[in-house]
């Protein structure tokens, strides 16, 4: 069978802070631009693997910043979005997408089969095996987390700008992302926070949602940053201090009730 990752590559998910007592469990899935040693630049310009198409940029160092904040555990994809996309289930088009927005990706066309079994097998399912067995170990315990999933956006998608600068994200479970745009909403708004935009389930983005949290009846939800915000440290900081403050007092009005 064809193999894809090298030893060079190294493991295709990472946990930080296993340990952390914290109820949120951070799952960051377009962390990482890195492309495994065998598949080249995928016929890609440096610019376009250094562009939002091949990952989340600041979206990482936000979620760690919210992991010692939150005292939460972090697992994140160590490869780019391009040759996996683990927020993609392995038969949906944008696992391994021949195109991203206006890029063409020459080497994700035409993929043999076993080249994508290849993928699946060596980056996807270890990962959604890893965060899968870190929710239900922790709820079999009687620790149930809560699974939130970190993602940044681009502010120009096909030459249109987006005014959007936050978006609150779920699928059939909406509890704790109307908890969170409810305190985002009292007193002086800081950002331009919505619900489900700019993208939501009808655009395949809750994938990860599902299988983590709904499947296993555990709150959760998406937190999309507009990635010209927290291109700095500076930026990342002050997203993660509100982004905190949004998380606890919606975990913690969940479990007054």
């Amino acid at each position: 069978m064809t193999r894809l990752l090298t030893d060079t590559d190294g493991d295709p998910v990472a946990i930080e802070n296993a340990a952390g007592r914290g109820e949120i469990v951070l799952v960051c899935e377009h962390a990482s631009r890195r492309v495994p040693e065998r598949l080249g630049s995928l016929g890609l310009s440096q610019q376009a693997l250094e562009s939002h198409i091949a990952w989340d940029p600041g979206a990482l160092a936000v979620a760690e910043l919210l992991s010692r904040k939150l005292d939460a555990a972090l697992i994140y994809q160590r490869f780019s979005r391009l040759a996996y996309d683990c927020n993609r289930p392995p038969e949906a088009d944008g696992a391994m997408p021949a195109v991203s927005e206006v890029f063409e990706v020459p080497g994700n066309r035409d993929l043999a089969e076993d080249e994508r079994q290849a993928r699946v097998d060596e980056i996807y399912l270890p990962f959604h095996d890893a965060v899968s067995r870190f929710v239900t170990e922790r709820k079999a315990k009687g620790k149930p987390p809560v699974v939130v999933t970190m993602h940044s956006f681009t502010p120009v998608y096909f030459g249109k700008p987006r005014s959007v600068e936050v978006g609150i994200l779920h699928d059939a479970d909406s509890r704790l992302a109307d908890q969170m745009l409810t305190f985002a909403t009292k007193g002086k708004v800081a950002y331009d926070i919505r619900r489900n935009e700019p993208y939501g389930p009808a655009d395949g983005v809750t994938h990860s949602l599902i299988e983590y949290g709904v499947h296993n009846g555990l709150p959760n939800v998406m937190i999309e940053i507009r990635n010209d915000l927290i291109r700095n440290e500076i930026g990342q900081r002050v997203m993660a201090d509100y982004l905190e403050g949004l998380l606890s007092q919606g975990v913690a009005a969940l479990s007054a009730q």
